[in-house]
């Protein structure tokens, strides 16, 4: 039987995990055919922390092994939403770019969840939100130091 403090915390990463499950089969929904959250994700971390990664950072920073990143960016890249040139300071590995159309498509998929959004903010005052977020990157900060 887990203690006080466990049990808390255990429930807040349950609701956080079940939360994550639902916005990504809403999010996904309104993606066009043959792409996934993880191709908004990488264009999404791209763009918030720039762009000019490797693929093995890319693959640590979404703690996943590179051989499924390298599968995410290749699909990127045939949709023309990431190119990947030749790293200069190691010709074994390459660094990716976002391309225009990829920050368009982000964009768009940005745009399409507005009929969802208006339906959950008539449910959940946009106040409350604003009030969680302090908190929650505060929670994904100390888990991202943790890692390290």
């Amino acid at each position: 039987m887990p203690d006080k403090t466990t049990g808390l915390y255990f429930e807040l990463f349950n609701e956080i995990g079940i939360i994550g499950q639902l916005s990504r089969a809403m999010f996904e929904a309104r993606l066009p055919e043959g792409l996934v959250l993880p191709h908004f994700s990488v264009l999404n971390h791209l763009v918030r922390v720039s762009d000019g990664r490797t693929p093995l950072e890319l693959a640590t920073a979404f703690q996943q092994p590179k051989t499924s990143m390298t599968h995410t960016l290749a699909g990127l890249e045939r949709h023309g939403f990431v190119r990947m040139v030749p790293n200069p300071k190691d010709k074994r590995s390459k660094l990716v770019f976002i391309t225009d159309a990829g920050c368009q498509f982000r964009e768009e998929a940005i745009a399409a969840l507005a009929p969802d959004v208006a339906m959950l903010a008539d449910l959940v005052p946009s106040e409350h939100v604003a009030g969680l977020l302090p908190g929650l990157r505060e929670l994904r900060e100390e888990l991202d130091r943790m890692r390290d």
